[in-house]
């Protein structure tokens, strides 16, 4: 999303698109439309020229393994509360992570961007989306006030328009970027028993990277700075 112009691009539902993300800047850019899914979305995909490859490009060992315990346990699985099986060696366990990639931006000139991309929860029923092609729910920027990125239970941050409800404390209620993102994540996410956190810069540059789960791979950089990553709370 462009928090300029307010322009925005999704696509859900694809398998085949290499870089999902570039398709729904494409969305953004090239189409009248917000959001394409499924076989008009790899069809629109295809027509600007962006890479096709086979679904199981995006296999791995270890994610098949998950596919497994969950359908095993006959549960669906978000990255972060699965069964705590596995034998890797990331600093959070697969199974209790989230997946979802999000980034966040304020350029020179004072303009915000934002951009989410998920493969989703593991053993979800088919034709499921989440709230990362959604604009206000998993993703939302706007110049006045923020730029959005979440990851999380999809459905819980759907329910709470998350991303868009961050801008809208902001505008209408006076509130700071960290006051209205504790509060959406510490209180109206989890009141609804929701996991997960976000990221977020505002239009003076402000960054913070709230969530409730146990931990949440994170990184920010301002211009000629050092990069600063974290994994945990305390970290």
């Amino acid at each position: 999303m462009d928090g300029r112009t307010l322009d925005v691009g999704a696509v859900a539902g694809v398998s085949h698109i290499r870089n999902p993300i570039l398709a729904a800047r494409k969305v953004m850019e090239n189409s009248p439309h917000v959001l394409f899914i499924g076989a008009g979305a790899e069809a629109f995909a295809a027509e600007q020229g962006l890479e096709r490859v086979a679904a199981d490009y995006f296999s791995t060992p270890e994610r098949w393994e998950q596919l497994q315990r969950a359908l095993s346990s006959q549960q669906m699985v978000l990255d972060h509360d699965g069964a705590a099986q596995s034998h890797s060696d990331d600093p959070l366990d697969p199974d209790r992570k989230f997946g979802t990639v999000g980034a966040v931006a304020l350029d020179l000139q004072g303009n915000l961007a934002a951009a989410t991309s998920t493969g989703g929860m593991t053993n979800k029923q088919v034709g499921r989306v989440g709230d990362s092609p959604l604009v206000g729910a998993g993703c939302y920027a706007n110049n006045a006030t923020v730029a959005v990125s979440c990851t999380g239970t999809g459905e819980v941050f759907i329910r709470t328009l998350a991303a868009y409800d961050v801008s809208a404390q902001m505008e209408y209620g006076g509130r700071s970027l960290q006051q209205a993102t504790a509060n959406v994540i510490h209180d109206k996410v989890q009141e609804l028993e929701g996991s997960g956190g976000l990221i977020a810069i505002d239009s003076h540059g402000n960054v913070v990277l709230p969530f409730n789960s146990e931990g949440m791979y994170r990184g920010f950089a301002y211009v000629g700075g050092e990069v600063e990553v974290a994994i945990y709370r305390d970290s």
